[in-house]
């Protein structure tokens, strides 16, 4: 197992790792819109969704592979009215062939958020 850290994405904010490598997969966890430049939050639902997958996509590039390797997604939204703007926006991240995903509403998330994305990606 190989730790994966970055300050192009928000650093762990309890006893997590950024990602971890195993074998040849990457297993990232869950990517908040903190800006990692400031540890400030995005504002507003769309520029939330950018920063989530940016996020994504910058941890991707750290662990030595790319967004378009991920084969797995699993976004938490907190608000499933919200599916459509946040959908549209993660079409302008994830390409086909599109990744297995899961999208599932929760009552709160970390900072109050709109999303947060975890995903799976091969190296």
């Amino acid at each position: 197992m190989k730790t994966v850290v970055t300050d192009k994405a928000p650093a762990a904010i309890g006893p997590y790792a950024q990602a971890q490598i195993v074998g040849n997969l990457v297993f990232a966890s869950g990517q908040i819109p903190i800006i990692p430049e400031t540890g400030e939050l995005a504002e507003g639902l769309e520029a939330q969704a950018h920063q989530a997958f940016k996020n994504v996509t910058e941890l991707m590039k750290a662990a030595g592979t790319s967004i378009d390797k991920v084969v797995k997604v699993t976004l938490f939204i907190s608000d499933m009215n919200n599916f459509a703007a946040i959908n549209a926006i993660y079409a302008q991240y994830f390409r086909e062939p599109y990744p297995a995903r899961s999208c599932v509403e929760v009552a709160r998330l970390p900072k109050d958020v709109f999303l947060e994305c975890e995903v799976i990606a091969e190296l």
